[in-house]
């Protein structure tokens, strides 16, 4: 409640909002009571995704390869609904390949997304949430916390996306600010799909199929759902988390357990 009684609704930011991950997490956000900020660098997609939270979403263009535009959107959240509480970092691209094959232009494509408009999303939010006592969630990935092998460029982006979650989680410890990093494996959305598309070798069945052989189930193996990754940034925001600081979370089926 606020100074009058009022009940306050917390605020979210998502980043990479219109997303599989972000939309899920938007709609459960919105299911729990929350406000909900849906920032993607494809703004209709954004509204989409606000349009259907019942009246507690807000759609905004963000490229967060982009600095400025990381603070407008944090800017016109502020506007919108005078506080954010928690942050969900969720924007990310993917890509694979040798070292060999690798240029400069992917390379800085993938970083630009994956870390540097994580970082940027942080340091705008950072002011806001000392003041709401907030949290943040940045995505890493099963491959920031282990190798995958032919994903170089990808696995940097990721592990430096958990020690950025660490580091930030020291740093805004004494001024009451959580900061973790949730690290999926291979989550069923159609960023998945378009990773087998494009990297499939025109068999994007089998190389999906192939992705689900490295987990432990075996037969049983199964992707992801998104709604599962979206219960888990929820529960991330929630005051029964509030020792869980300075973490990466795998939620993966056990694929970054060890070697099956």
């Amino acid at each position: 409640m606020d100074d009058s009684g009022m009940t306050v609704r917390p605020v979210v930011v998502i980043t990479g909002g219109g997303g599989g991950i972000g939309s899920a997490a938007a709609a459960r956000f919105a299911q729990g009571g929350w406000r909900v900020a849906v920032a993607d660098l494809d703004i209709t997609r954004a509204e989409v995704v606000a349009a259907a939270l019942d009246g507690a979403g807000l759609a905004i263009h963000c490229d967060v390869t982009c600095p400025e535009s990381c603070r407008r959107a944090i800017t016109d959240t502020l506007a919108w609904a005078g506080r954010i509480d928690h942050v969900v970092a969720a924007a990310g691209v993917w890509t694979e390949g040798h070292i060999d094959s690798v240029t400069e232009a992917e390379f800085d494509r993938v970083m630009s997304v994956n870390i540097k408009g994580v970082f940027f999303t942080c340091q705008a939010a950072t002011p806001a949430l000392r003041v709401a006592k907030g949290s943040a969630t940045l995505i890493a990935s099963d491959a920031g916390v282990q190798a995958n092998k032919g994903a170089a460029v990808y696995c940097a982006s990721k592990g430096a996306v958990v020690l950025l979650a660490k580091t930030l989680a020291l740093d805004l410890a004494a001024d009451g600010v959580r900061v973790n990093a949730v690290c999926p494996g291979d989550v069923l959305t159609p960023m998945l799909q378009h990773q087998a598309d494009a990297y499939g070798g025109g068999d994007p069945s089998g190389y999906l199929a192939a992705l689900l052989a490295k987990y432990p189930q075996g037969n049983a193996a199964r992707f992801i759902g998104a709604d599962e990754v979206a219960e888990f940034l929820w529960f991330l925001a929630q005051p029964a988390a509030r020792s869980i600081t300075g973490a990466a979370l795998s939620i993966d089926s056990g694929l970054s357990a060890g070697l099956k």
